[in-house]
């Protein structure tokens, strides 16, 4: 099962970040039944319209996997800000106030802060590169494998 873990991530990330862009791309261009009673948010209004380019742009980078924790990051703290100014002050519970979804996004969100974009991210394809201006990254064996020096 540990084998499979960076995959199950890559997974859950793609799930999660195609669900995101999806309430995005509702609201800012109508698709799948629009935004909350269909249609569109208005461009440019507080705080509906930076809430689905949020959604869209951070959705899109994380279901790619490119700039993963710093993506999830912001949709974190957007659907923070979300269930607190939104859904909380009707009822203390997410049942109760329907803030089930900006909860389970904020949590979800938070995790991939933390546990980074696992496998099939196109972080992977840019994380490891050296050059004169870059650090090298990987563990000390990938540095020995490289001919690169360990220090202490």
């Amino acid at each position: 099962m540990n084998r499979a873990q960076p995959y199950a991530l890559g997974v859950f990330r793609i799930v999660v970040g195609l669900l995101f862009a999806c309430h995005g791309a509702a609201a800012l261009f109508g698709i799948l039944g629009g935004s909350a009673g269909g249609g569109t948010v208005p461009a440019g209004t507080w705080p509906g319209w930076y809430a689905a380019v949020i959604q869209l742009g951070a959705g899109g980078l994380v279901l790619a996997g490119l700039g993963t924790r710093s993506a999830a990051f912001l949709a974190s703290g957007s659907m923070a800000y979300a269930y607190f100014t939104v859904h909380q002050p009707e009822s203390l519970f997410p049942l109760q106030n329907g803030g089930e979804i900006a909860a389970v996004f904020c949590w979800a969100f938070l995790l991939l802060v933390f546990t980074g974009p696992g496998a099939l991210a196109l972080d992977g394809l840019f994380g490891n590169r050296v050059g004169p201006d870059a650090t090298a990254r990987g563990t000390n064996a990938d540095r020995e494998e490289q001919g690169t020096p360990v220090t202490a």
